[in-house]
């Protein structure tokens, strides 16, 4: 287990095998980007050749004889004017490629000195680049490279309680990572089950209940029934509460889409549609990263998280198009495509939250369509509300943690998209604004809550990896979320 720690300046640090030594590009050249002289000496040739500028991303590994490391690595961070929490997060991020091929056991980490930025976020940002980049899922390898890094002092003014809180969000990221990369054998109905279950035994502020087919027909969840009905697990509906502050009345509600494989049932997956939904579950994975976050970090909220769990198989009970489904609320759903699933398991379950639970404000996370992936790209993930208040502190928070969020429309036209002539309402309308007609649909399920909706098909899994982002599995959703109950008012 890689142990981190933090000193309160350079001077205090422990001899290790290598430095990470921030560096400014400057009209005249590179700048160090920090006030410490020991190393003036060291980079005033290399600077003075041009050979390196200080450019985002850019690195140099340097050799000395005396000093408290042998190797400094230079690390471009780009012009300090523009500096911003992100440039830090996604250079430092990439010093960790470039030293997983060395055999480090230790390493010591600097901060620049940027005068516009707050603090605290200059120290996330360079922190959770080392720690997010730091990620690997090596299990199905048969010769997994095992980095040898054991310890990473972070040198500057960083309280113990701050890389603490960032260490558990951390944590929790690498937990979803982990659910999201798996085999989607393995990462099962079952799997949930337990999970939640352990985590009841080893967090004691977290309640588990969970719902087996016989509460959900008791419930008449139909609609997750249907999706449910060809896989050999039947589905289920995990709730975890907790209370962090049982004084209020408050209540944050989230549920995560958990389709733990998709083949886009009898509208089946086509081509390569079917070789990433493993991922499908990706919604009910945040919200699992959300509550253990949150009860680590003890946070001063109430929170309930519900995961709707199936498996969209292929058999022969397999729900059909054309056939129609009541739903817990009474609702009534023309299915007219079975790889529209992931909206019908939460129709359900938000039902079911909202009328037992009361909540507040409830959101959503889901890798809900393909459309998102074509407004947004990868950069963001979509956002439909009905509560403006909710959506721009959504929007904030996203802001500060670069988990951005755009926000979409909810016109009433597209309800028109959603008509069906022999139900109630129809589960897919045609591919035009789909993100946005595919949350309305969602909506159609909410009574009265302040609710919002996330759609993170294109940032949960990604097509092309990043800095921050060693494996297609991002984990997003915790980090934002988590920011977002911290600025609760």
């Amino acid at each position: 287990m890689m142990v981190k720690n933090c000193v309160s300046s350079s001077k205090e640090r422990q001899s290790a095998d290598l430095v990470i030594l921030p560096v400014w590009m400057d009209k005249k050249g590179a700048l160090l980007a920090t006030s410490e002289k020991e190393f003036e000496p060291l980079v005033k040739f290399v600077f003075e050749q041009k050979d390196f500028s200080g450019k985002e991303k850019e690195m140099q590994l340097l050799y000395r004889q005396n000093g408290k490391e042998p190797r400094v690595l230079l690390l471009g961070i780009g012009e300090e004017e523009s500096c911003t929490p992100e440039i830090l997060r996604s250079a430092y991020a990439s010093s960790m490629k470039l030293l997983s091929s060395k055999s480090l056991k230790s390493m010591n980490v600097l901060f620049p000195e940027v005068g516009h930025l707050d603090s605290e976020a200059l120290y996330t940002a360079v922190i959770e680049g080392i720690l997010m980049a730091g990620y690997s899922f090596t299990q199905f390898k048969e010769k997994p490279e095992v980095s040898s890094l054991a310890k990473i002092c972070f040198c500057g003014n960083v309280k113990a309680s701050l890389l603490q809180r960032i260490e558990i969000i951390i944590e929790s990221v690498s937990l979803v990572r982990d659910l999201v990369n798996g085999n989607a054998d393995d990462v099962n109905v079952d799997a949930f089950k337990q999970l939640a279950r352990d985590f009841e035994k080893e967090i004691s502020s977290i309640k588990v209940t969970i719902l087996d087919k016989k509460a959900l027909e008791k419930e008449k969840m139909g609609l997750i029934l249907a999706v449910g009905k060809a896989s050999t697990l039947p589905p289920s509906v995990i709730i975890l509460e907790y209370k962090g502050d049982p004084k209020s009345k408050e209540k944050t509600a989230i549920v995560g889409k958990g389709i733990t494989y998709d083949t886009g049932g009898l509208n089946i997956k086509v081509g390569v549609g079917m070789e990433t939904m493993k991922c499908d579950m990706a919604g009910a994975a945040a919200v699992m990263g959300i509550m253990r976050a949150a009860a680590k970090l003890k946070l001063k909220v109430n929170l309930v998280g519900a995961l709707a769990i199936a498996e969209n198989a292929i058999g022969a009970n397999s729900y059909k198009p054309g056939d129609v489904f009541r739903s817990r609320t009474g609702k009534t759903v023309e299915i007219t495509n079975t790889d529209a699933e992931g909206r019908l398991v939460l129709a359900d379950t938000i039902s079911y939250v909202e009328d037992h639970y009361q909540p507040t404000r409830l959101i959503d996370f889901a890798t809900l369509t393909g459309g998102v992936i074509v407004a947004l790209g990868e950069e963001a993930s979509g956002l439909c509300s009905n509560d403006d208040k909710l959506a721009h502190a959504l929007e904030k928070a996203g802001e500060r943690t670069h988990e951005r969020v755009w926000r979409l429309p909810l016109y009433p036209e597209y309800k028109e998209y959603l008509k069906s002539p022999i139900a109630d309402i129809k589960n897919s309308g045609p591919r035009k604004a789909s993100c946005s007609s595919g949350a309305t649909f969602i909506h159609a399920f909410v009574k009265s809550s302040s609710w919002a909706h996330l759609d993170i098909a294109g940032t949960a899994y990604l097509s092309e990896l990043k800095a921050c982002h060693p494996t297609a599995a991002t984990g997003v959703g915790v980090r934002l979320f988590i920011d977002f109950l911290e600025h609760l008012t």
